[in-house]
């Protein structure tokens, strides 16, 4: 047990980013490797009859640890699927969602600590879930490992208008699937689609249908995060500025592939306005228990002409890659980038928005009032559209030009982008680089003489006038989302 123990101690250090010994000396201070004097001993059959319904609780087993989780399965972000772990161990489901080690979730499991568990479990990490993820350039912020998570670094940004491919953002939820592309069929089935068993392959979806090649910025839902953390503590990965991106993708109009099979647009026209379908999409991208990521968009979105979402299959002039979803991704434009599913297979027409927990739980935003222990995650519908916001990405002391991007979602472009270096009292307008169309970012310059340390703040101003709030506490939202207040930074001499 002994060994088993330090062999999760290391591992945890290398995937977490801190050293041994503070690993360490958080599983010890939290006792989850000891017996505790002051409680129960159980044993595995008395744990697995806790599984929840017919008046039984839900306990999960974590080293020699006994919980009860029962009041916290309803808050947990990722909604049901903490009951695959009811009634035996979390590490198996851990060790694939790892961001579970942090020591903020530690520390909230800790809380829940009912007993012990009679004889100890081989805890030995699996670490064969994620060993065919394709290669990337070492440039890339790795934020997580598995899944991979990394960002741009911010200063490189303003160096291309359209992000190289190797260096565009990765949020990936789930390991990166291997697609045959001669297997490889994308199926579309639901309300108003004729045929149960319509679907096409990527040479279909290649030639059947017209290219269009169109710039779209992607942005996370949580860029900016790590800048809301330090209000209060968020959960999430701690992206800074560079979770975005602005390429020219390339693919099928989405529009034009629900017509091909069948979709017949005029007569759902009264249902779309009333906002009764969704269209959802499932990815191959899955996890050991079966679930796969999966998020929807309201259907009527399509209605408009001017709305273009896309079936995309190539990235900058290049096949998409396996890492933003190779070999078939949805793109909606102006939206946040968990709605553009990747290695997307299957597309739902459905009265219900897509039951995944990243689409019904993960990315919504709630009052800073709420925390994970009143949260009410039925209280809030999904992020869609993201705010206009801005970012200063490079820089230097003495004599410079500040350089970075402004962008804004669902189409709105950005009018000016303003620099105060006296706390807000007065605001200079900046010069606009570079702007292509409204669903990708604007690139702005400025150059500022450092005389003294002083404070430079930026806002963004869009095309329906929205303006950036100023302090990051007034939207201050426990899941650190679509973080848009003034940045911030300080420049001394």
């Amino acid at each position: 047990m002994k060994i088993i123990f330090l062999e999760i101690i290391i591992y945890l250090s290398l995937i977490l980013n801190p050293s041994l010994s503070e690993v360490t000396e958080i599983i010890e201070k939290l006792e989850f490797d000891k017996i505790r004097l002051d409680l129960p001993t159980y044993n595995a059959t008395q744990i697995s009859s806790q599984i929840g319904g017919a008046g039984n609780k839900v306990w999960v087993t974590f080293y020699r640890g006994v919980f009860d989780i029962t009041d916290f399965v309803k808050r947990h972000p990722g909604g049901e699927r903490i009951m695959n772990a009811a009634g035996s161990s979390v590490s198996p489901f851990w060790q694939f969602y790892q961001l579970h080690y942090r020591i903020d979730v530690l520390e909230t499991l800790a809380k829940f600590r009912i007993g012990n568990l009679e004889t100890p479990l081989d805890e030995t990490p699996n670490m064969n879930y994620f060993d065919k993820e394709p290669p990337r350039n070492p440039t890339v912020i790795t934020r997580t490992s598995t899944p991979f998570c990394g960002e741009t670094p911010p200063a490189l940004l303003p160096q291309n208008f359209y992000t190289p491919n190797d260096l565009f953002y990765v949020r990936n939820h789930l390991p990166v699937p291997t697609v045959d592309t001669s297997a490889y069929r994308l199926t579309i089935q639901g309300v108003g689609i004729p045929l149960s068993n319509f679907s096409l392959s990527l040479d279909d979806v290649k030639q059947k249908f017209a290219k269009i090649r169109m710039p779209v910025t992607l942005q996370c839902g949580g860029n900016r995060r790590s800048q809301m953390g330090e209000v209060k503590p968020t959960p999430g990965i701690g992206w800074t500025g560079g979770a975005i991106g602005n390429a020219v993708w390339g693919g099928a109009s989405l529009r034009d592939v629900l017509t091909s099979a069948g979709f017949n647009w005029t007569n759902y026209t009264e249902t779309f306005r009333q906002n009764k379908l969704h269209i959802q999409f499932e990815g191959l991208d899955c996890d050991p228990f079966g679930d796969c990521y999966g998020a929807s968009v309201p259907l009527h979105f399509l209605l408009d002409a001017t709305y273009t979402p896309l079936l995309v299959y190539e990235m900058n002039n290049a096949s998409i890659p396996p890492d933003h979803g190779f070999p078939l991704r949805a793109l909606f434009p102006g939206l946040i980038g968990a709605r553009s599913v990747k290695w997307v297979s299957k597309i739902l027409i459905s009265e219900e928005e897509s039951p995944s927990p990243w689409q019904r739980i993960d990315y919504k935003i709630f009052a800073p009032s709420v925390n994970e222990d009143n949260v009410n995650f039925n209280s809030a519908s999904a992020i869609y559209d993201a705010p206009v916001n801005s970012y200063i990405c490079s820089h230097k002391n003495g004599e410079v030009v500040e350089r970075g991007y402004a962008f804004a979602g669902r189409g709105r472009g950005i009018v000016r982008v303003e620099l105060s270096f006296d706390n807000g009292d007065n605001w200079q307008v900046v010069k606009l680089t570079r702007q292509d169309s409204n669903y990708s970012w604007t690139q702005w310059e400025i150059e500022v003489n450092v005389t003294s340390a002083m404070d430079v703040w930026v806002k963004a101003v869009d095309t329906g006038y929205n303006q950036q709030p100023e302090d990051l506490k007034h939207i201050w939202n426990y899941r650190g989302l679509v973080v848009n207040a003034y940045h911030k930074i300080k420049l001394n001499i």
